[in-house]
């Protein structure tokens, strides 16, 4: 049986976008078929072999169309490998420890205790101040959030590739 492999994202500004298609990438370029989508565009796991599902975060929650997804998708999710990740700190060092430990939205954790994902992934964000709309440029001053790229592509590659290998002992 062919494994098919859906990687499902919510993304604001486009930086969590990326993170998935070069998930889809990893996995495509291993011979998984993989289809990559923006959550709102799913409505149907049933040819799905396995999901990675995603989400930007901002003040520790999830994307609120990623959390709806976890929500009505919550079974079908549990009958499945399926992994999660978010992205969002930004500035240097290890992303949990820039998030005090936190490495899910606390709201989510049934959820993610139901499903049962074989990892959750906390990856570092980008943070552009031309994006954002006036109120944010004023929480990302007051909070002093640091500004740029601070995606690392190794680490969310090498991640994609422990899912590979998960997906391929599962098939041998």
């Amino acid at each position: 049986m062919q494994t098919y492999v859906l990687v499902a994202y919510a993304s604001k500004y486009g930086a969590t976008k990326e993170i998935a298609e070069k998930i889809g990438q990893v996995l495509n370029a291993s011979g998984i078929v993989t289809d990559v989508e923006a959550i709102e565009q799913v409505r149907d796991l049933k040819p799905y072999t396995a999901v990675i599902l995603g989400s930007a975060v901002y003040a520790g929650q999830w994307l609120g169309e990623a959390t709806a997804f976890l929500k009505a998708h919550e079974i079908e999710l549990a009958q499945r490998p399926t992994w999660f990740f978010s992205s969002g700190p930004t500035g240097e060092g290890d992303p949990i420890e820039l998030m005090k430990g936190w490495r899910f939205p606390e709201g989510q954790k049934a959820f993610a205790e139901h499903i049962q994902p074989r990892d959750i992934m906390l990856f570092h964000g980008a943070l552009d101040l031309g994006k954002l709309n006036f109120a944010e440029k004023l929480i990302v001053k007051g909070f002093k959030a640091p500004t740029g790229d601070f995606r690392d592509w190794s680490v969310i590659t090498g991640w994609a590739v422990q899912i590979v290998e998960a997906l391929t002992a599962v098939k041998a």
